[in-house]
């Protein structure tokens, strides 16, 4: 009785958790570039009462499938689903979405490069491209204060727009890409920044457009990637896997009762 005790509160937990990782995604679900979570689980240990394979007879006859009784069940991971969100026209002009693979670079204050999805850029007092927290695009890219209207090519190249010179715009710099080539293995920290691991490999840094990188759009902005249905599904899967774990806790329970109740 304690196993199944101990058995079902691991599926309780392990049930906890996956709401966890769903709210956080339902959440988000407004998030410019954000990408959602999956939880992953695992068995635990088994008991072998019956090993396969082992005789069961003084004929030399094998168990055909023995007997193993598991512990439960664990959460072994939470996979970052990095698939492309749909895009959004806002035909503004420092909202910018990558077209298929890449991750825009951010300067941390720390002297890190973060990497990002989301395009959402703004102009600093010092007309620095930053995120909406600050950070500077990494390569800094500066639109000086003449400027009047600031035009991003596919291939990344920023160009501004003098007043009277409508007709020779001015280069203010080049956004470069980085991708991995494992991006689920990145670590996410927040503001929709994420840094690299060993897990994720190093950045392979390139130009919008060439093999292997997305072209760059500009006045679109690429939104979360959850689907509200879908994880509605999963939360309501959830909390009828979390609601039977709870009454084989019950019916365990309800079983040492009666077995006290019978040595009474």
């Amino acid at each position: 009785m304690f196993r199944s005790l101990w058995t079902a509160a691991t599926g309780m937990i392990a049930q906890q958790q996956n709401l966890d990782v769903i709210s956080n995604n339902l959440a988000n679900v407004s998030t410019p570039g954000f990408k959602k979570s999956r939880a992953e689980f695992e068995d635990l240990v088994y008991q072998d009462l019956l090993i396969p394979g082992a005789e069961t007879s003084l004929q030399s006859t094998n168990h055909p499938t023995g007997a193993q009784v598991g512990a439960g069940t664990k959460l072994s991971g939470v996979t970052k689903i990095v698939s492309p969100g749909e895009l959004l026209e806002t035909n503004r002009e420092l909202d910018i979405a990558i077209d298929s693979e890449g991750f825009f670079q951010v300067l941390l204050p720390d002297g890190r490069i973060a990497y990002t999805r989301a395009g959402n850029f703004q102009k600093s007092a010092e007309g620095v491209i930053v995120t909406p927290e600050g950070y500077p695009l990494f390569p800094e890219i500066v639109v000086p204060q003449e400027i009047v209207q600031v035009q991003i090519s596919q291939d990344g190249v920023v160009t501004g727009i003098i007043p009277g010179q409508e007709d020779s715009p001015v280069v203010l710099g080049q956004i470069e890409l980085a991708r991995f080539i494992n991006p689920s293995g990145l670590k996410a920290i927040g503001k929709n920044l994420f840094v690299q691991t060993f897990a994720s490999g190093d950045p392979i840094i390139g130009i919008p457009g060439e093999e292997g990188f997305g072209r760059i759009l500009q006045g679109f902005l690429e939104v979360s990637n959850v689907n509200a249905i879908q994880e509605m599904v999963a939360m309501l899967l959830a909390q009828r896997v979390y609601e039977m774990n709870s009454r084989a806790v019950i019916a365990a329970d309800n079983i040492m009762a009666t077995t006290v109740n019978v040595v009474r």
